[in-house]
């Protein structure tokens, strides 16, 4: 679990958010998971279980993806053997850390928007934890969106949110990157990932048309 803190210690640093509880407390096994949503069988699962006043969150990611990143630490070196596994992590993190941000200020939060942020924080997560140099920003760029694959057992509307979310982040990213990492503004675009952060989903994508 020490990967997925780091994660956490991370992207909430980044942010300057703060859930207040370790996303390691709330992963749950295979088990748990298929009792909850026995029709999915996903790498990487929010679980989500609302009640009037309360909200329960769990986070399943398979256990192969724990083991393989525990062998193989993302903060030494990232590659073949591990990035798949460390960019699952960071999108179950930051769908658990921008969740429980939303519920404590009472915001609703669309599954749209949780994927449109995840895949910002997988592509500045990537470039931070290298260095935020103009060849690897294009390099994760490429790798994250150029050729998106998506489950087979996604439905029309399920593909088109992972399509539209996939797209906006691109366009956003190669914005951050020309405007950003080429002039190697780096502390401005941290600022400017801040900002981005705490916008709703409606604002977030006029900011992406916008830029692009």
């Amino acid at each position: 679990m020490q990967a997925l803190a780091r994660v956490q210690r991370g992207l909430e640093s980044l942010y300057r958010v703060e859930t207040g509880v370790e996303v390691g407390d709330f992963v749950v096994g295979t088990e748990y998971r298929d009792e909850l949503a026995p029709a999915r069988k996903a790498r990487e699962q929010l679980l989500v279980v609302e009640t009037p006043g309360e909200m329960n969150i769990a986070l399943y990611l398979e256990p192969a993806v724990i083991a393989n990143l525990s062998t193989h630490d993302p903060g030494k070196r990232l590659g073949d053997h591990n990035l798949g596994d460390f960019l699952l992590a960071v999108e179950g993190v930051s769908h658990f850390i921008y969740t429980v941000c939303c519920a404590r200020v009472e915001r609703p939060v669309s599954q749209l928007e949780l994927e449109l942020q995840a895949e910002v924080d997988k592509y500045v997560t990537c470039l931070l934890t290298t260095e935020p140099e103009m060849e690897l920003s294009s390099a994760f760029r490429r790798r994250l969106f150029g050729d998106a694959e998506y489950e087979p057992d996604l439905d029309a509307d399920e593909q088109d949110r992972y399509r539209v979310a996939n797209d906006n982040a691109h366009r956003y990213a190669a914005w951050l990157e020309e405007t950003f990492v080429a002039r190697r503004r780096i502390p401005e675009m941290l600022a400017e990932l801040r900002r981005f952060y705490r916008l709703g989903l409606a604002a977030k994508l006029s900011t992406i048309a916008r830029a692009a």
